[in-house]
């Protein structure tokens, strides 16, 4: 994958990380280098984190900026709003997305709502954190994907890097960021794959997508652990000379909704790919946006592929849930031969 020179130099030094293991790189960069910046969240010092995201820090760093809290995320995130409003960079962990929803009020009501709310003279600048969706054969509650419930949130922006280099630069720039971000991270991809992610501090820019491939035919749209499913399906295309636009978002809000009008008016058609149900996903909003920039430019309806409208099933049935290069493939084939 390419880095973005804009934000690293040729002559930095990488080493070969898992995405989980940039999360962990991301955050010591961040707190060696501001003191402000703090680590909070159930079982994430001692014991380093459910997934081993805070592995070394709480040795390196003390108890007092890895904080173990009790099992309250209504309590982790309005301490953290506390914080936040007072000159400290709270980096709060909640376990897994679906353990979100007790402190859906706390987000909502405050953590969305102070900048405006004071009139611009606080901010929040913190950071929530939060392993997502299915794939690795969790208990009930652990694989939601939900991220359509803070899209909808104006007032915090909503990140989900596909990749160790975006994870990592993405991190950075939402501990550096003024207003509060909801940082998602994909449980299923987070050991999948390794690539070069620089030393030290770099940032990847918020509100902008990537092209992961080029090509003429269909663009595919993704995030998080969708990206590599659309560039498999991508391939399976290019075997029948159907040549794809592969777009990973990367922020989900604000989404960038120039790189998605440039890649559909190319090709004039699209399919999107996310494994959240298809009812009230994110998908809607961006085949608004389609239809907003780009509605004459297309040559078939937009397709989705997505998880359905269940609960997200637990153990072997998640698999049946989640959308697959093969069903990608079958919405590729309908928008192409329409």
């Amino acid at each position: 994958m390419v880095m973005d020179k804009a934000v690293v130099s040729r002559s930095t030094k990488t080493n070969q990380l898992t995405l989980i293991q940039a999360i962990t790189d991301g955050l010591r960069t961040m707190l060696q280098e501001d003191e402000r910046v703090l680590v909070m969240g159930e079982d994430v010092g001692k014991n380093d984190g459910v997934f081993r995201a805070t592995e070394g820090l709480y040795e390196q760093f003390g108890e007092e900026r890895i904080i173990d809290t009790p099992l309250s995320e209504a309590g982790i995130i309005g301490t953290a709003v506390g914080m936040a409003v007072n000159g400290i960079k709270p980096v709060a962990e909640i376990q897994f997305l679906g353990f979100i929803y007790p402190a859906y009020e706390q987000i909502m009501t405050h953590v969305s709502r102070i900048r405006m709310r004071t009139m611009g003279k606080y901010s929040v600048p913190m950071v929530i954190r939060a392993p997502y969706g299915a794939g690795i054969r969790a208990p009930e509650i652990h694989s939601d994907s939900v991220e359509a419930l803070f899209t909808h949130m104006p007032g915090i922006k909503v990140v989900c890097p596909s990749s160790a280099y975006d994870a990592k630069g993405l991190l950075i720039a939402a501990i550096e960021d003024p207003d509060p971000v909801l940082f998602l991270e994909s449980m299923r991809i987070y050991r999948a794959s390794r690539e070069e992610v620089p030393e030290g501090k770099y940032t990847v820019e918020i509100g902008k997508g990537k092209k992961l491939q080029d090509g003429d035919d269909v663009t595919l749209i993704a995030w998080g652990a969708m990206v590599p499913v659309a560039l498999k399906a991508a391939e399976q295309a290019k075997k029948q000379g159907i040549n794809c636009d592969v777009i990973d978002l990367r922020t989900l809000y604000p989404i960038d909704k120039e790189i998605i009008a440039e890649s559909v008016q190319k090709t004039g058609r699209a399919v999107i790919v996310h494994e959240a149900h298809q009812t009230g996903g994110l998908g809607n909003d961006i085949i608004s946006i389609i239809n907003d920039t780009s509605f004459l430019f297309m040559k078939s309806p937009i397709e989705r592929v997505t998880g359905f409208d269940v609960p997200v099933p637990f153990y072997s049935l998640e698999e049946h849930y989640l959308p697959t290069p093969q069903r990608v493939m079958k919405a590729i084939e309908k928008v192409v031969h329409f």
